[in-house]
């Protein structure tokens, strides 16, 4: 694949279009364990308006993620949003404790947490709601099917799945229709290969998360992070890529990539 048949852009759900390179948001939590609000709040809100900046015009973030907190934080820095710029959320998991995650499919627990993320991203209605995780008490569909009732609502723009494997998948695509799917994926965890592909030819967008895989930084580490991050974008023009930071230089690293990628192709060449 040429620089030139890469596409820096894919359309969500065959209308919206994002520049696949995005911004996952689970780091603007507190720690240990993401959990409570991210303690330099200021600089959380000057890197997400960098973010914009740069191009970004796809933010990933959860209910989870704090909880609420990084759906809030992202609300505070870029609401009103521009035209351009597309906020993804998730439901169906909460934290009550920095190790203490629950997961919660329930149709009546889904069609809450819609309501509780229009409020703190401050919209009338989400962008992209995906289901964080498959409840295994609760049937897919029955999940799949309050998130559809809220885009029929106008709550939800978009549905993603999160955590599924291709016959959840399928399951799903019985009930509604799915934009997007987040699994874990990268050069050295490729289980999802598959997926990957059986996405690509649906027009469904694969998100990976945990994008570098190993830490660039620690010792045998692969792959530094523009090659980790430029090897997903080339791997099919249906990935959007997530890495979260909470460091300006890297965000700005990140969203060189595809200069990276000119870069090293004129190189070889």
């Amino acid at each position: 694949m040429t620089t030139n048949e890469i596409t820096a852009t894919f359309k969500l759900g065959g209308e919206r279009a994002v520049n696949r390179i995005g911004y996952g948001a689970m780091r603007l939590t507190g720690q240990p364990g993401n959990f409570g609000p991210y303690p330099n709040w200021d600089e959380g809100r000057a890197l997400l308006k960098r973010a914009v900046e740069l191009g970004v015009t796809f933010f990933d973030s959860a209910r989870a993620y704090g909880p609420e907190w990084a759906d809030k934080l992202i609300a505070d820095a870029l609401h009103p949003y521009a035209d351009d710029v597309l906020i993804a959320t998730k439901g169906g998991v909460d934290k009550f404790a920095p190790n203490r995650i629950v997961t919660d499919g329930r149709p009546e627990t889904i069609g809450r947490q819609i309501d509780e993320a229009l409020a703190n991203l401050k919209v009338e209605r989400i962008d992209l709601f995906q289901l964080h995780r498959v409840d295994p008490n609760v049937d897919i569909e029955n999940s799949v099917a309050a998130i559809e009732d809220a885009r029929r609502a106008g709550k939800v723009r978009f549905i993603g799945l999160s955590n599924v494997d291709r016959d959840q998948l399928d399951r799903a695509l019985a009930v509604a229709p799915i934009a997007s799917v987040q699994n874990r994926f990268n050069q050295a965890e490729d289980e999802q290969s598959a997926l990957v592909d059986y996405t690509a030819e649906r027009g469904i967008a694969f998100i990976p998360y945990g994008p570098l895989g190993a830490h660039p930084m620690r010792q045998g580490a692969a792959l530094p992070a523009q090659e980790a991050l430029a090897w997903l974008l080339q791997r099919s023009p249906n990935i959007i890529v997530i890495p979260g930071t909470t460091s300006i230089r890297h965000l700005e690293e990140n969203a060189g990539v595809w200069e990276f990628v000119r870069a090293k192709q004129t190189h070889a060449a």
